[in-house]
């Protein structure tokens, strides 16, 4: 079997990714192949619409396949990584883009790569099991995928607070937070697709409308508000009041690399004022170019996924980080600026 399979099937163009054993992580051939469907059924009269959604309980899809680029950068080899993220953010800029309705079935994890196949599309359903994240501080990224645009819009300072520390959503918490648009019980998904496939009209998704499962973060918003709004990590820790909700958030803090966090910080609050989601991705792309060469990517893979010790040795401490860090992490690229090409929104 394919790991993503492509096809038209009655009034909608398919795609669905086919790794459940891999969680259906996204690998480079998967994403070039969502984006030449997008291409092909841009201007098909015969799609009405997308429909994304993925095989197996565990995962619409927990991230982008990384062996690779660990592999390649690790031997100093850093184009394959750059590569694949500027075709990947060029794929997420054509999704955010799309002209047609675009409808993703999120159940169980979707993660870091998995928020750019599924979370900018036109109807992003949310079920019982859905947990959306962009966990990337822990392995030496940034959020990417234009997932810094969506956390910019998030209530008060939750992107700071999510980016930071990769925190789960539920579907409640996703909705709340701007990552998801309706939940929908599981136990009605393939009828809602056996529907959107037959009709190519999303209209009827609304009516499947339930009430969500109660998320956490808003009740959370005054805490999180009170600590993010401050310009830096080690104020932000300070801040962070003694109860439960404080506890957990300083070990998240505590885990997550600190140039990595401390440019999450930076690119969530840039973001706010940018009024095109190509300025997130392009913004985006300065870190992750420059995450092996000149970050903590590759020690960030090796601790976590690789030895899994959970015990990475980052270049610089939560206290060490500068201003002119985070600057040169995320200056202007030249002539290897991130280009999208025809994105408006």
């Amino acid at each position: 079997m394919a790991d993503i399979e492509i096809r038209i099937e009655g009034k909608a163009g398919r795609i669905t990714l086919n790794r459940p054993k891999a969680l259906n992580a996204l690998s480079y051939e998967m994403c070039l192949a969502v984006e030449r469907a997008l291409d092909a059924w841009r201007d098909d009269s015969a799609v009405d619409l997308i429909l994304i959604d993925a095989v197996g309980e565990k995962a619409f899809c927990a991230g982008g396949d990384i062996q690779e680029m660990y592999d390649t950068a690790r031997h100093g080899d850093f184009s394959y990584g750059r590569k694949f993220w500027a075709d990947e953010y060029r794929m997420n800029a054509k999704m955010r883009a799309y002209p047609k309705p675009v409808i993703s079935f999120l159940q169980g994890f979707t993660m870091g790569g998995g928020v750019g196949v599924g979370c900018h599309g036109s109807h992003r359903i949310v079920g019982e099991s859905s947990q959306i994240a962009m966990p990337e501080c822990g392995i030496g990224l940034v959020p990417d995928v234009g997932g810094s645009f969506i956390l910019s819009r998030a209530p008060g300072r939750t992107g700071e607070y999510l980016g930071t520390t990769g925190q789960r959503l539920n579907a409640g918490d996703a909705l709340f937070c701007g990552f998801a648009d309706i939940f929908v019980s599981e136990s009605e998904w393939e009828a809602l697709k056996v529907e959107l496939v037959t009709t190519g009209d999303p209209s009827g998704i609304i009516s499947q409308n339930a009430k969500a499962p109660a998320g956490t973060v808003q009740f959370e918003l005054e805490s999180i508000n009170a600590a993010f709004e401050l310009e830096t990590l080690p104020e932000i820790l300070a801040a962070l009041p003694e109860d439960d909700w404080g506890q957990q958030t300083a070990k998240a803090l505590s885990r997550g690399c600190p140039i990595s966090m401390a440019c999450t910080l930076e690119m969530v609050r840039n973001a706010r004022g940018f009024e095109r989601f190509a300025q997130a991705l392009v913004q985006e792309y300065r870190f992750t170019y420059r995450s092996a060469s000149d970050g903590d990517f590759v020690e960030g893979i090796r601790a976590q996924i690789i030895d899994k010790d959970r015990n990475p040795k980052w270049a610089l401490a939560i206290g060490d980080i500068r201003r002119t860090h985070i600057e040169a992490m995320l200056a202007p690229l030249g002539l290897d600026e991130l280009q999208i090409q025809g994105e408006t929104s």
